[in-house]
């Protein structure tokens, strides 16, 4: 089907959790990552916010037929951050892969880091110390949160990046230092002479057109708009892009702007035009979010592009994919070349293909080489593959040295000790059921030994010809069910089927048991409720009446209450809320603005509110992101469930 259409399209998506989009449409009907690629109809998919580990990755993520990946995942904090660039084998194949913006980081399996390889094995412009210098976070640091992926073809190099948000102050020197490194990073690629095409999640909002929260932003702040577009992150963007304004004189290193803004190229003049959407306030609907995911490329080559654009009505996250498509032919130092005679090393010539992907194609940091999913392809061959025997193993593990098939003596002498078991076990105490149960484990382990197929029998010829001389490993209660069997003394009543041997074993306390429980009883007053359920009735009422006085002689005194240290005292407010709601019927809600019912919120906000719950319109916000009154978006209704009285039963 993707052979068909031309063109190679890169698509950039905070997908907000890696399998997140799958509880949506489209993407919940076959719920796999080859056919979500198939829809976003992209040759190379880059993810951020993938929010696992390397503990979590899983065979579906991994070997998606068809497709190589390259994860950055963070190193200590779990469901965070992490990108991942998905790549399809047909049409491209990266010449070069790695982990992180500064080349601190090493390769799987290698103590080097990316930075100090080989020139000819490395991708090249490494922030220097100088151009960090004003960073007071390490680099190491830098590339701990799983933030970046850098791929290099003959065509370009591909940075998959997602940066730090806004959040609060304590993350302002993460986020300026990361910035800071990507921004070098990139400069320092293009003055080697190297195409550069950067994704991803930037988490900065380029101009007051790229969001419909300027106004509110700048009564918030009291900014003005030149101060708005000062701020460090904004500020850095701008002298980074072409077209970016930039309030005063550009900074040192910053002179000139190298990269393109594809997406906004096609669209100049396009308002609304948002990609991140708050879901907490429903804003998506009415199109009150921001622009900060961005497909950009160094000025060299804006011109090999043929469409850019968002998709904001594919759901699946907070934000919205958005794309870029290549020309089927691309000027390259004046000569017309097809695009993919420069996405591999020589899979195509002049558009035509010479050979297929091939396993030589994988890079060291691909994860399909990771150890778990290395050489194996569905998850079909997880349970089918069976482990690799040498040629002497193989050919000793087949045939005997008298050529007699190894296999079917092991189950005819396994069939024999069987028998012979069931024969002395039926004849000496048929009633024993721990004769029984000896008798069912034996037959386990023989049926494990015959059908189990991780774990095959390997025998040398002199261990066979012997192995009915040998006596059948038993547990301990084997060698109990042996004795007592030979001493002719049945425990208990027999069990009429095997399937007794599963059900649980009523407990006899036998009068050893009795006293042990007696005495750690009387050793440790706070016994739990667990040990006092096995001991007797009058027991334990007899127990429980001494046991005040032992408590006060061998506990601590107790200590005086303190109102203010108290942390669960109960809000009479939330109390109502919710007795309310268990002593009455089916609540009728109350009714908006637009005699719709309100829905019911929670107050998560610190303060005096936090925790009770609230009525509002269910309507979601409109362009202007406030409450407004006769219009098609939510209204003003606002009030508190204990406030609300009407109609505690029956139907709305």
């Amino acid at each position: 089907m993707m052979e068909a259409r031309t063109g190679l399209r890169i698509t950039t998506w905070n997908v907000n959790g890696i399998r997140n989009p799958f509880g949506y449409q489209p993407w919940r009907q076959e719920r796999t990552f080859a056919a979500m690629f198939e829809i976003l109809e992209a040759d190379i998919v880059v993810m951020q916010e993938t929010k696992i580990q390397r503990k979590d990755l899983q065979d579906d993520m991994v070997l998606v037929p068809g497709w190589d990946v390259f994860f950055s995942l963070p190193k200590h904090k779990k469901g965070y951050s992490g990108v991942a660039i998905y790549t399809r084998n047909s049409i491209c194949a990266p010449i070069r892969a790695e982990e992180g913006i500064t080349g601190i980081l090493t390769p799987p399996n290698s103590t080097t880091s990316f930075r100090d390889l080989p020139e000819d094995q490395q991708i090249g412009g490494y922030p220097l110390g100088s151009q960090l210098q004003d960073s007071e976070v390490d680099p190491a640091t830098l590339d701990s949160e799983g933030r970046c992926v850098v791929l290099e073809f003959p065509a370009f190099v591909l940075i998959g990046t997602y940066c730090p948000a806004n959040r609060d102050e304590s993350r302002d020197e993460f986020r300026i230092g990361f910035l800071n490194a990507l921004d070098a990073r990139v400069r320092n690629l293009v003055a080697m002479g190297k195409r550069v095409f950067l994704c991803g999640d930037l988490n900065i909002i380029r101009d007051g057109m790229d969001t419909a929260k300027a106004e509110e932003q700048l009564k918030k702040e009291g900014l003005t708009m030149d101060q708005y577009l000062s701020t460090p992150a904004r500020r850095m963007l701008n002298q980074f892009v072409v077209g970016g304004k930039v309030i005063g004189e550009k900074d040192e290193g910053r002179d000139k702007q190298v990269m393109w803004d594809i997406c906004r190229s096609f669209h100049p003049n396009r308002k609304g035009m948002f990609t991140c959407w708050e879901q907490k306030i429903n804003a998506r609907p009415g199109n009150f979010g921001s622009r900060i995911d961005y497909v950009l490329c160094s000025v060299d080559f804006y011109d090999w592009f043929s469409d850019s654009n968002i998709q904001e009505g594919l759901m699946g996250s907070d934000h919205c994919p958005v794309y870029a498509v290549f020309k089927d032919k691309v000027d390259v130092h004046g000569k017309e070349v097809d695009i993919r005679d420069l996405m591999s090393d020589g899979m195509f010539k002049d558009g035509v293909r010479l050979r297929e992907w091939s396993t030589k194609d994988l890079l060291q940091l691909s994860a399909k080489l990771i150890p778990e999913f290395d050489k194996r392809r569905t998850i079909r061959d997880m349970f089918s593959k069976k482990p690799t025997l040498s040629t002497k193993e193989s050919s000793m593990s087949t045939t005997d040295s008298k050529g007699v098939d190894v296999e079917s003596q092991l189950f005819s002498t396994t069939e024999a000790v069987k028998d012979e078991t069931f024969s002395t076990s039926t004849s000496q105490a048929p009633e024993s059921p721990t004769v029984a149960r000896s008798f069912s484990r034996s037959e386990s382990q023989a049926s494990s030994i015959n059908t189990s197929p991780a774990k095959p029998s390997v025998k040398r010829p002199n261990e066979i010809n012997n192995i009915a001389s040998r006596p059948l490993k038993r547990g301990k209660s084997a060698s109990t069910s042996k004795a007592s069997t030979a001493n002719g003394k049945a425990q208990g009543k027999g069990q009429s089927s095997l399937m007794g041997f599963f059900k649980p074993k009523t407990p006899q306390v036998t009068e050893q048991a009795e006293g042990e429980a007696s005495s750690a009883y009387e050793a440790d007053p706070s016994t739990d409720s667990t040990t006092l359920a096995e001991v007797p009735l009058a027991t334990a009422i007899s127990a429980g009446t001494e046991a005040p006085a032992k408590n006060d002689e061998n506990s601590s005194p107790k200590k005086s209450f303190d109102v203010d240290a108290q942390d669960n005292v109960v809000d009479p407010i939330i109390a109502k809320e919710s007795w309310s709601k268990l002593l009455t019927g089916k609540r009728v809600v109350p009714r908006c603005e637009h005699n719709e019912p309100c829905k019911s919120m929670l107050t998560k906000k610190p303060g005096i509110n936090c925790g009770r719950s609230f009525y509002m319109c269910s309507r979601p916000l409109g362009p202007t992101g406030q409450k407004e009154k006769d219009t098609q978006w939510r209204c003003g209704t606002f009030i508190w469930s204990s406030d609300w009285s009407g109609g505690n039963g029956g139907a709305p």
